[in-house]
């Protein structure tokens, strides 16, 4: 039997994730599944663990599972694809950050016009406006 190597129980925890993610990154192909042996369980490399944490880096930079399987394939090797990448990503959350803050003021406009709102004025202003078409 061989006993080099970290169970998926002990990978999970040292990459401070749980044992169904791992399952999943194998199963979307971010990691490799070691071949069972006929008795025992599958062996992780230890550096499977850097793997894994590269994964959550990525994800919490917000790459995508499939951008992320763009980096691991790009390896150590073209630095400028790698830049393009994170470029990409930039101008979206660039993007996503504008949308946010054009929702902030849209919401603050929302909420003055409530504090405004009178007992003697009828509904809410806010519930008037997301009824509008």
């Amino acid at each position: 039997m061989n006993d080099t190597g970290l169970t998926i129980g002990k990978l999970a925890q040292q990459a401070g994730v749980n044992v169904e993610t791992i399952r999943y990154y194998q199963r979307v192909g971010l990691l490799q599944k070691p071949v069972k042996p006929l008795e025992g369980y599958r062996r992780y490399p230890e550096a499977m663990i850097a793997r894994v944490c590269f994964i959550k880096r990525a994800k919490d930079l917000g790459f995508t599972l499939k951008e992320i399987l763009e980096l691991l394939s790009l390896d150590d090797g073209d630095c400028e694809e790698v830049r393009t990448l994170a470029e990409r990503k930039h101008a979206i959350i660039k993007q996503r950050i504008d949308d946010l803050h054009a929702m902030l003021v849209a919401l603050d406009d929302l909420i003055d016009q409530c504090r405004l709102h009178t007992d003697n004025t009828p509904g809410c202003a806010i519930i008037e406006t997301l009824n509008r078409k």
